[in-house]
């Protein structure tokens, strides 16, 4: 399914010193949670962006790079930066990225590999360059256990309207009709190898980075009360990290799943509410509440679970009969959240400078070292 925003536009990527295109038709939408990830150690990682589509960065991303010693506090603030990171972008803001299979017209520059142990990471600036004139244009990133994508860079590159047009942004019904969850577990295959039956099942890296930016804001709606999640799937994501993180003892918050069509919400501390792949913003109920977002397609397989099928019978099957519907793969690996994008959450939300969560923000490292995050 395409998804068209920003009225039905769409655009071609072109190159700023020759006019050649870069990309097919593309169209806008919101920059996904997992977009910088680092997951796991020498896994495959599939394509981050739909074909068709393109999001926008718009941090500064990118080298040159500073360590935070080196940064005044109040210029991190200005950047939207509120608590300590390892280092901050001296590069431009607004990096397009796209699907790999969307570029046009551009080629590889083998010998700027970066600092990747497979692929490429993009650590040395771009490493495509036009065909047409040669100009530096883009960043293919393919290295393991990193998101396959391409990076248009910002100053390299303009973008033009083309002629086609689709609907505009979806409904809210409308994704509720027509877009599948993410499954919260799924087959990852090491770095360069063909998958296999036989490949070790992980949790979702959407959901884990899924789960690192809903805990930063679960921090700020709970006013450092305990909080109590949903059983199931949303409590195996966060419960152990809220209980860990938040003060026990007295009336815990009460969180609930709530969104396009869900039940009334009444008496609920915190929502957890879908966020709209195309625009990025939030579902919001007709009156004020507690909002921790999560990406759509994560929110609607916690509320909508796919059903268990029925486990196997024991011993062996009748002769001529083949069984079809084998149990789901399951993960039984403690589900750990991102703590890279918890930090780079938590990080850019003002909430972040008060005592209680900066405290928790700087233990980082002893919540890792426990096997929390």
């Amino acid at each position: 399914m395409s998804l068209f925003p920003s009225g039905g536009r769409l655009f071609v990527f072109v190159c700023v010193r020759c006019g050649s295109e870069l990309t097919a038709p593309l169209s806008q939408v919101a920059l996904p949670a997992h977009a910088r990830q680092k997951y796991g150690n020498g896994l495959q990682l599939p394509v981050l962006m739909e074909s068709g589509t393109f999001a926008v960065e718009s941090e500064p991303w990118g080298p040159p790079w500073r360590r935070w010693e080196e940064i005044d506090p109040d210029d991190a603030a200005a950047r939207g930066i509120y608590a300590p990171v390892h280092a901050l972008s001296d590069g431009m803001s607004g990096a397009v990225v796209i699907a790999p299979g969307d570029t046009r017209g551009a080629v590889l520059i083998p010998e700027k590999r970066g600092g990747a142990c497979c692929g490429f990471d993009g650590g040395d600036g771009p490493n495509m360059a036009c065909t047409a004139c040669g100009l530096p244009v883009a960043s293919r990133i393919d290295d393991c256990s990193r998101w396959q994508a391409v990076w248009l860079a910002p100053n390299a590159v303009r973008r033009i309207s083309v002629e086609g047009a689709g609907a505009g942004p979806l409904s809210w019904a409308d994704l509720l009709a027509e877009r599948g969850g993410v499954p919260p577990s799924e087959p990852i295959a090491p770095w360069g190898e063909p998958f296999r039956a036989s490949d070790r099942w992980h949790w979702s890296p959407q959901w884990v980075a899924a789960a690192g930016q809903a805990l930063a804001h679960f921090l700020m709606a709970s006013d450092g009360r305990a909080v109590a999640v949903p059983d199931g799937l949303t409590a195996k994501m966060f419960q152990r990290a809220l209980d860990t993180l938040l003060p026990a003892g007295g009336p815990r918050r009460r969180a609930v799943l709530a969104g396009p069509g869900q039940p009334a919400h009444d008496g609920a501390d915190i929502l957890l509410v879908p966020s709209h792949p195309q625009t990025g913003r939030a579902w919001t109920p007709a009156t004020p509440a507690r909002l921790v977002p999560l990406p759509f397609g994560v929110w609607l397989r916690l509320v909508l679970p796919e059903p268990q099928l029925p486990d196997p019978s024991s011993g062996p099957l009748p002769n001529g009969v083949l069984r079809d519907d084998p149990p789901t793969p399951s993960v039984h690996d403690v589900f750990q959240i991102d703590w890279g994008v918890f930090q780079q959450t938590l990080a850019r939300l003002p909430a972040v400078r008060t005592p209680w969560i900066r405290e928790i923000h700087d233990n980082l490292t002893e919540h890792m070292r426990t096997g929390l995050l």
